[in-house]
């Protein structure tokens, strides 16, 4: 049974989207984790995570663009027919051309794209307001939602602003290029100011990194994102079954849970 749904920008996303962060091995923990998640998930374990997912209620997944196995992976799986729709993350360091990056997911298939964090960042340092518009202008102009992704609640406050993204993709720690210090630094303290962030953004949001890269206990993670994000917003996790092989489907009967418990607390006067 799929899990409870949203419209999402016209499609019809669960409320759990499963992300690939540990399939290109980026842990954000240590160098000997990302290489452990990049051999354990291999193209057929990537598949068979992803038909895990789809049985256990999932119907949504995101991937980068660039981690050459994945997106390889990716556009085999979906011309192959598989049923998850595809959100991509997209970034241009191979090609060094948005555009072009953009008119390759879109041929793949993607449903909808979102610019990656990091380039989205710089934008926003440069105060770009010139290039975002050209790069969401042409990713709308193939018939797809077009959002972005940010380490920092001020980047996506600019973006709004700005009134030209269908959607935001919010991490939940400012553990990116904006973070003081820059690299993998994860506050606790930034997790409210994210929160905050996205009840304040009128688009439908996809909340990330809501544990912390595997630092916060799933259940305390779960339903603290529930609790705290609109009822139009979803959450992106990746899942490294290296751990538990089961993890997919504990997820998402975890959050059934959650969403039930949610559901009647937002139906009380």
């Amino acid at each position: 049974m799929m899990l409870p749904a949203v419209n999402f920008c016209g499609l019809e996303v669960t409320r759990l989207i499963i992300g690939a962060n540990p399939f290109g091995g980026y842990s954000h923990q240590n160098p000997a984790r990302d290489q452990e998640m990049r051999a354990y998930y291999t193209p057929e374990r990537i598949v068979e995570t992803w038909e895990q997912a789809w049985k256990a209620g999932i119907n949504t997944m995101v991937t980068n663009n660039e981690t050459p196995h994945v997106i390889q992976t990716t556009a085999e799986y979906l011309a192959g027919g598989g049923p998850l729709q595809w959100i991509a993350q997209i970034n241009c360091n191979t090609t060094q051309d948005m555009r072009a990056a953009i008119d390759r997911v879109v041929e793949i298939g993607c449903k909808a794209g979102y610019l990656h964090g990091g380039f989205v960042d710089q934008l926003y340092a440069e105060r770009n307001e010139r290039a975002l518009r050209e790069y969401i202008s042409h990713g709308q102009s193939h018939g797809i939602p077009m959002g972005v992704a940010g380490h920092s609640p001020a980047v996506h406050d600019w973006v709004n602003s700005l009134g030209i993204v269908d959607f935001h993709a919010v991490c939940f720690f400012n553990c990116g290029s904006l973070h003081s210090g820059k690299g993998d630094k994860f506050r606790l303290a930034d997790v409210f100011e994210a929160v905050q962030c996205i009840q304040r953004l009128e688009k439908p949001c996809i909340g990330y990194k809501i544990m912390g890269a595997g630092r916060i206990d799933p259940l305390m993670a779960f339903e603290f994102a529930f609790e705290h994000i609109k009822p139009v917003d979803v959450v992106n996790v990746g899942m490294y079954r290296g751990d538990r092989d089961m993890m997919v489907e504990e997820n998402v009967a975890l959050v059934r849970d959650i969403l039930v418990n949610v559901i009647i607390q937002q139906r009380q006067p």
